[in-house]
């Protein structure tokens, strides 16, 4: 039996049609968006109804996930100075029901993709908190890079942590949003 396996994406720079020819290069079949608020400003193209209505007329089926597996919670717990705390987003209900559906959809024979939308794997939650959560779990993660490159969880971090590994094993401590998202109280 083969390894379970998903894919992350991010559409970064790309036009909707270049996203579309990489998903389909990769034989995508099913994409999970997992960003917080699911609109662009800034690509409106890749704002949920849009973009859930390009991908289902190219073949794709949309599911928005980003209330589970969000890089911003809502949880004002999941926030430490500002910045978002995988570690304690990671022991969260909410996204653990989130991981329970993606270790599920990996099983799964059509290729899942999840998508956000940073183009670098090593700057998005796809690598810092999901990815590293599924991999821990044995479920092999595929990065799709900003030049549609495969790679492993392992060289996203790698790239992350400029090939400094942890001395305390898997620490989720070491990695945060890199913005702040909420404003301490005063």
């Amino acid at each position: 039996m083969n390894e379970p396996v998903l894919y992350t994406i991010g559409y970064g720079a790309r036009t909707r049609e270049e996203f579309l020819a990489v998903l389909q290069s990769y034989r995508i079949r099913y994409l999970i968006d997992v960003r917080s608020r699911p609109y662009s400003s800034y690509k409106p193209e890749f704002s949920q109804n849009a973009l859930q209505r390009f991908l289902e007329a190219n073949g794709i089926r949309y599911l928005f996930m980003g209330d589970t597996l969000g890089g911003q919670p809502e949880d004002e717990s999941c926030y430490v100075d500002g910045k978002v705390d995988y570690t304690a987003v990671a022991e969260k209900p909410f996204y653990r029901r989130g991981i329970e559906r993606l270790r599920s959809a990996s099983s799964q024979p059509e290729r899942v993709v999840l998508m956000c939308s940073e183009g670098k794997p090593e700057n998005c939650h796809r690598s810092k908190l999901i990815g590293r959560t599924l991999a821990a779990e044995g479920v092999a993660v595929v990065h799709i890079d900003e030049h549609d490159k495969p790679l492993s969880q392992e060289e996203v971090i790698l790239r992350l942590t400029k090939g400094q590994p942890s001395l305390f094993g898997d620490d989720f401590s070491r990695f945060t949003s890199r913005k702040r998202y909420r404003q301490e109280e005063e």
